[in-house]
């Protein structure tokens, strides 16, 4: 199964890379994939690749869904 995750933009670098936050982590990513992106822009990021940009709105709510899912898996474990 393959899953990407929302990451906001936090700074361009340069060879079409870029450094993004899920959920307060910070990555370096590769946005050789995307055209005119910029820091506060949201993309959907998969194996170190941002795939497509993303409405921020939709990146929150993923994210938010996402949470109850690791949270209901908790509860499943315990």
């Amino acid at each position: 199964m393959c899953l990407s995750v929302p990451a906001k933009i936090a700074k361009i670098l340069p060879n079409q890379m870029a450094l993004v936050s899920i959920d307060g982590i910070s990555l370096e990513i590769s946005i050789a994939l995307i055209d005119e992106l910029e820091v506060g822009d949201c993309v959907l990021v998969h194996v170190g690749y941002a795939l497509a940009k993303i409405d921020p709105t939709e990146a929150k709510r993923t994210l938010e869904l996402l949470q109850e899912l690791g949270s209901a898996a908790q509860e499943c474990r315990s």
